[in-house]
């Protein structure tokens, strides 16, 4: 017996609102990110700041990630349709893998070169004041884009939109850096500038992996952490009905959580009780995880993971045995009905007769009779209904 889970409705009514919160902070962010840039850069050209410099280009690699957020959330957001009916999620996980790629390699670069510049020992003379004010300005405008975007991403769940509002987070403390590095070598230490410029590309470069190996996981369908795992099968032990789990295997699409469940229960239920079960289960799940966009669950009488596949002789279906006991017994009342129980590669039947049914041939040693040397055949019990 078998039953999928009902899948959770994708919530419709809700993308386009969500792609315009997203539209809406990124492009405030872009603004801000291109303004800080262009201050950065001509003030860490013009009073001599190399790390003031880097800071200014890690902002323009905010601006080029703004234009991906933009372009991501557009398409991630659109509904479900025949080609995609989970979504369009993944194109936000790969956004999120693209611009991960891009910090990489600007990080990478910009360390390269202000390691060389350290290396070789090339004096550089000190800083001047505007830089500190440039500095100030970005910590300020950097932080204030960072608390914003991260709280419309949770708001939307959005990987992307959370992880662009760390990038922002990493140039506000960058900014940091430069002011600190800026103090010291105004008084004098002046390859604190050139070391502060490395230490920015190496927090870009951390950033960019942190992103790039999340979405590489998500890409692959990594599951959920065993401690989530383990708090489901529980959920699922611990509701009436449900005899064992097996096959619990999930996925992540965005922020949302796909699970597949294989459910045991007793072999005698019928369809409808065991749908009520695995629907009990997935109630109980979600109370756990409110971020299940789907759950499809299997309904078991017995454990397949550990019973042996059918071979040969194949087991019969339901228009078999009615034909063999049509052909042995004569044509059933037309009241009666059969139960068949396939268990252990065995079938057990049930044949269940009203009251005034035609005939007393048919008992349950007549038909066990009729059966025993089939290797397939595992019990029958015939039922009368009471007057």
């Amino acid at each position: 017996m078998e039953q999928p889970g009902q899948p959770a409705s994708f919530p419709h009514e809700h993308l386009e609102t969500e792609k315009h919160a997203a539209t809406r902070v990124t492009i405030i962010g872009m603004v801000l990110d291109a303004v800080l840039g262009v201050i950065k850069v001509a003030a860490g050209a013009v009073f001599h700041s190399q790390a003031l410099l880097v800071d200014g280009i890690h902002s323009f690699t905010d601006v080029a990630s703004d234009w991906v957020v933009l372009a991501v959330m557009r398409l991630s957001r659109k509904a479900p349709d025949a080609d995609h009916p989970y979504g369009h999620q993944r194109i936000e996980t790969l956004g999120t893998l693209l611009l991960g790629s891009l910090l990489i390699a600007v990080g990478a670069a910009l360390a390269w070169e202000n390691l060389l510049r350290v290396l070789a020992g090339t004096e550089l003379p000190a800083p001047g004041w505007p830089v500190l004010v440039a500095a100030a300005i970005s910590v300020l405008g950097k932080e204030w884009i960072f608390r914003y975007t991260r709280r419309v991403g949770k708001r939307i769940r959005s990987d992307l939109l959370i992880a662009n509002a760390w990038h922002s987070r990493t140039d506000a403390f960058s900014s940091v850096v430069v002011l600190l590095s800026t103090v010291g070598a105004m008084l004098g230490l002046t390859w604190l500038d050139g070391i502060a410029a490395v230490f920015i590309a190496g927090i870009i470069i951390h950033i960019g992996w942190k992103f790039s190996w999340d979405s590489v996981k998500e890409l692959i369908d990594t599951g959920l952490s065993e401690e989530e795992v383990l708090a489901l099968r529980r959920i699922a032990m611990e509701t009436d009905g449900v005899r064992n789990v097996h096959e619990l295997r999930s996925r992540r699409m965005g922020q949302d959580i796909l699970l597949d469940v294989h459910l045991v229960v007793r072999p005698e239920i019928s369809v409808s009780e065991g749908h009520q079960i695995g629907m009990r289960v997935v109630d109980g799940m979600r109370q756990v995880l409110d971020n299940i966009l789907d759950i499809n669950f299997h309904i078991d009488a017995e454990n397949d993971e550990k019973a042996q596949h059918t071979t040969e002789p194949s087991l019969p279906s339901r228009e078999d045995l009615q034909h063999l006991l049509a052909e042995a017994l004569g044509e059933l009342p037309a009241q009666s009905r059969i139960r068949l129980h396939y268990l252990k590669n065995r079938i057990h039947l049930e044949i269940l007769l009203d009251v005034n049914h035609p005939g007393s041939e048919l008992t349950t040693e007549r038909v066990r009779g009729l059966l025993a040397d089939y290797t397939w055949f595992g019990s029958v019990r015939v039922w009368v209904a009471a007057p």
